[in-house]
């Protein structure tokens, strides 16, 4: 028996090894099952481990600002989100067939947070994840063009499953801003999907940027294949002091 727990330790499979010193310290429990089920059980175990393992990863790669659950989304039920959109939602359809999210409203509404909650979701459904504030990722990719990196970090951002970008509209976008949003939304497009999340209301995007017919070829692969969610109501910062908690943004 040493020789098989040292075996599966070899192998890396640390929850097999757990599984089965359990069921040597409890034979009452395990004695009347055959060796098959006894090692399914086993199986199984190191099975939802690396599931588990997976998940952790994928949540500390995506870097998002909130940690928020899905299972807190009742606070925003009242503010123009009804129950049935965020069962589709969190049901992960839209990740399925590469629709993305707009999520508008004002200040304190809960839009962040909300969208930290998908993204929570997405990494439970094993979907990878990342989350950028537009400014900063505008930033990123204009020094990955001073260093040679470009293309390179336009390549992982088209692997990412899910991209969250945040403050859209927070600030005006420049022609060459605008136009390295695009390369990133093209690549994307039709392939994975993406949140975004602004105090706008979406036909003021257009404003935005100088050069109009980026504006149109940009929003017209964020716009179309979308989920419109419009937040309403007071902020949620002053009604349940809700930002305390580290559950609102």
């Amino acid at each position: 028996m040493d020789t098989l727990l040292m075996a599966l330790r070899e192998l890396k499979l640390s929850a097999m090894v757990q599984a089965l010193e359990t069921q040597r310290e409890l034979p009452g429990s395990y004695g009347g099952l055959g060796f098959e089920e006894r090692l399914s059980l086993m199986v199984e175990a190191e099975n939802l481990h690396r599931k588990n393992n997976h998940i952790c990863r994928l949540r500390r790669q995506s870097q998002m600002r909130l940690q928020a659950k899905p299972e807190d989304i009742r606070y925003i039920l009242s503010r123009g989100v009804t129950p049935e959109q965020m069962r589709d939602l969190l049901g992960g359809q839209y990740l399925k067939y590469q629709k993305s999210i707009l999520i508008t409203g004002p200040t304190g509404t809960g839009k962040t947070w909300l969208s930290c909650a998908l993204g929570e979701q997405a990494c439970r459904q094993q979907y990878s994840v990342r989350y950028w504030r537009v400014g900063r990722l505008l930033a990123h990719l204009h020094q990955c063009q001073v260093d040679g990196t470009y293309l390179k970090q336009l390549k992982q951002l088209e692997k990412i499953e899910l991209l969250i970008l945040d403050d859209v509209g927070l600030e005006s976008i420049s022609p060459m801003q605008a136009t390295m949003l695009l390369e990133v939304m093209e690549d994307r497009y039709d392939k994975s999907s993406s949140i975004l999340i602004s105090q706008l209301p979406v036909k003021k995007w257009y404003g935005l940027i100088e050069n109009p017919t980026t504006a149109d070829a940009l929003l017209d692969r964020l716009v179309h294949p979308s989920y419109r969610l419009e937040l309403k109501g007071e902020s949620l910062r002053k009604e349940h002091g809700v930002a305390s908690t580290g559950k609102i943004d």
